[in-house]
Parts: structure tokens; sequence; C-alpha cells
């Protein structure tokens, strides 16, 4: 007879692999998190496209039915014939060199926020204090260089000092004190908000200092571009073939040399149009830097580290991976201080964007920064999501902007579009959850 013991099983916590569901399209089989990605990556295509041939300067209006019929097919019938005349492709002006470096810079603030935000939502918390501690860190920061006469460094130290301590204090109340984190942060949105109010008495900071200023404004030269550029096509070279090399040492199924060769050219051509296109209007600019960078980091510690798996771990089954040994709440604690010091790091480089901090600074950001996240794949229970998903739905989310105000969209009808994607984005995740 078999012994048996009486010891528990502990369950293990679910950590990320390389094993994932996967669906077949005839007889390619692509993983659920790639086929998501490819989506949101035809989606913004799509976007793009749009934007680009209503900002043409020959682009037709729009006509609805109720206006009269005859009015509303002469306006489809318009737009047959400019659309494929392609004078839109020339003319157009949301993918134009000055527009898409302009694209790029204002995606960095909500991009550095999505980095932190999806730590967050990984291990199934959220933080809906960021646009305020964006604001009162930009403000700190602004009173530093204007009121108290110090340098660029202190004024950045001072940025980065307050959202830690945010952080640091949301996450212990978190963490130790089993309060939620949405009652948690719904108070820091007030709290944070009516403290910079206070602290500026409602009044506007004006920033002189160039080289602050420079954080979000200044661009670097193209031929540091093009060295960036190098620098990722030999990153995604070395990442590939190492991939390669590593699942065949374990005797496992390893992609071919075509395919292999297909992640390597396609990435690498993006790169490269991407900083030409950059280059073609001033360069790329700084506040792109520090979010490439930013992301890269974020994307090593959550994919490369233990640290990353444990929050993986804790948002799939918090339970198993507090039986498993687990520090749940030091690593909750930890990723709130993660985010308060990113969002340090966003409210400098939007004070420094728009060259002066007010008390209204960053609002709805965190509304932007969370839809960034579930758009890219996240989900809101916890356990899932990507770094480059958060920043491409951050780009996503600030093409949204930038092409609604290109065509002079109400304000009204833009926060309408923003809140019924945020909604639909998670409808589909959920939609999805219940069918896996």
């Amino acid at each position: 007879m078999s012994e048996q013991t009486n010891e528990p099983v502990i369950e293990r916590p679910p950590v990320t692999s390389d094993v994932e569901p996967q669906k077949s399209i005839g007889r390619i089989k692509i993983s659920t998190t790639n086929l998501r990605t490819y989506t949101m990556v035809f989606a913004l295509i799509i976007i793009w496209v749009f934007f680009h041939y209503v900002s043409s300067p020959g682009s037709p209006g729009f006509a609805w039915p109720w206006n009269g019929l005859d009015v509303f097919f002469g306006t489809l019938k318009s737009h047959f014939l400019h659309f494929f005349s392609f004078d839109w492709v020339s003319e157009g002006i949301f993918l134009s060199s000055r527009n898409f470096s302009n694209l790029m810079r204002q995606t960095a603030v909500t991009g550095v926020l999505a980095v932190g935000m999806l730590m967050i939502i990984i291990t199934g918390q959220i933080d809906l204090s960021v646009g305020s501690v964006v604001g009162l860190a930009g403000g700190v920061s602004a009173m530093v260089l204007t009121w108290l006469g110090w340098n660029l460094v202190p004024a950045i130290a001072a940025s980065l000092v307050v959202g830690v301590v945010i952080g640091a204090l949301q996450g212990a109340l978190v963490a130790y004190a089993n309060i939620p984190a949405f009652i948690v942060t719904l108070g820091g949105l007030l709290v944070w908000r009516g403290v910079i109010k206070g602290l500026s008495q409602g009044n506007t900071i004006p920033i002189a200092l160039p080289d602050y200023k420079g954080i979000g404004q200044s661009y670097v030269a193209p031929a540091a571009g093009i060295a960036i550029a190098a620098l990722a096509v030999a990153a995604i070279v070395w990442l590939n073939l190492r991939r390669v090399r590593a699942r065949a040492r374990y005797g496992l199924a390893a992609a071919g040399a075509a395919q292999t060769s297909l992640r390597i050219v396609i990435p690498s051509l993006v790169v490269v149009g991407f900083i030409l296109a950059l280059n073609s209007y001033a360069g790329v600019p700084i506040p792109v830097i520090i979010l490439l960078a930013i992301a890269l980091l974020g994307a090593f510690l959550t994919q490369n580290t233990t640290f990353g798996r444990y929050l993986y771990a804790i948002g799939g089954n918090p339970d198993a991976a507090r039986l498993s040994g687990i520090s749940l709440r030091g690593h909750i604690l930890m990723v709130f201080c993660l985010m308060g010091a990113l969002a340090g790091v966003a409210a400098v480089i939007y004070t420094a964007r728009v060259g002066s901090a007010s008390p209204d600074a960053g609002v709805l950001l965190e509304l932007d920064a969370i839809a960034a996240c579930v758009i890219g794949g996240a989900s809101l229970m916890g356990g899932r999501g990507s770094i480059f998903g958060a920043c491409l739905g951050a780009l996503f989310m600030a093409s949204l902007d930038n092409g609604m105000s290109l065509k002079n969209v109400p304000d009204f009808m833009q926060d309408i579009v923003k809140g019924s994607i945020l909604v639909a984005a998670v409808g589909v995740d959920m939609l999805g959850r219940r069918r896996t």
C-alpha cells in the first residue's frame, strides 16, 4: 500500500509562463495575449487613418439621415470620391511630422502613469489618486524652483519625494490597515487636490528655468535618435536569438528561422520608422526618451524578476500566493511606492511641458492611465497585463485626445467617447473571462 501523509497540500501561485491559451486561425495558433495585442494595433491603425483623413482640408463634413436622405447620401458620395482620390494622404494633419511629435509628447505623461498603474492593477488593486498626486508633486516642484529659488536637481527630487511619500502612505493603509484601495485612493484624490489648492492659494506658479522646461519641451539631435534606433534594433536581435537558444538548451520547441526573422524584422522596421518620423520634425522629444526608458525598466521588472512574477501571483490567486510564502503586504506597499515615484516623474514632465504648475493640473489623468491599462489587455480582476499593452493603450488614449482636439470636438463629447471606450474595454474583458 502506498503511504499517505497528513501534510496539507499547498497550492502554488500562478506565475507567468510561456504556455498560454491559444486560438487557432486556420493552421496558425496564436496565444490570446498576442491576439489581443494584434487587435489593439489594428484598432490603433484604424484610428490614425480616420483622424488623418478627417483632418485633411478637403475632407467633407458629416451628415446624419435625419438631416435629409439627399444630404446624407450626397455626403457619403463626397467622402467616397475624396477617400479614393488619396489627396488626404499628403494633406492630412494628424500624421504630419509636427503633430506626430506632439502626439508622442502627449503620450509620455499617460504612458509613464500607465506603467505604474499596470503594476497596481496586476496585484488586483487600483489607484484613483494619481491625477491629484501629479498636480501636487508638480506644484511642489514649481514652488521649490520659483519660491525657494533652488535649482533643477532639488526641484525634481522634491517631486519624486512627494510621490513616494504619498505612495507609501496609501500603500500602508491598503496593505496593513486593510482599507480597500478604492476607498484609500478615492480619498487621496480629494485630499491631495485640496493640499495643492491650499499651498498655492489657487494661483498658477510659472516656471522660468529653461533647463526644467526643456524636460518637457526639448528634443535630442537626430543623430542621437539614430543611435537610439540602432541600440533598439540590436536589443531586438539579441533578445530573440537569446530566446531561441534558451528554448533549445532546455529541449523546448523553438521558433524556426522564418518565424525568428519575422520577430526581428517587423519590430525593427517599426522602431526605425518611428525614429525617422520623429527626426523628420525636430528629433526625438525628451519626454519620449523618458517614457521608453521607464517602459523598458518596467517590462524587465515585471517579466524577468521574481518581484514581477510575485505581482502576477498575488493578483491571480492571493490566497495561494500567501500560502506559498509571498509577502502580500510588502509587495502591495512596494507597488504603491513605485506608482508614487512614477507619478512624480509624470508630474515633472507635465509641469515642464506646460511651463507652469496650476491647482487643477492632472485632472482625470487617473482615468487615462486606467483606461490605457484596460484597453491594453490588463484585467481589473488582477493577474494579467503587460507593459507593452499599457503603453499601447496610452498611445490609443492620446490619439483620441489629439484627433478629437484637431476636429474641435466639444469637451463633453470627448468625455463621452473616452468613458464609453473604457466601459466597452472592461465589458470585453469580463466577457472573455466568462468564456474562458
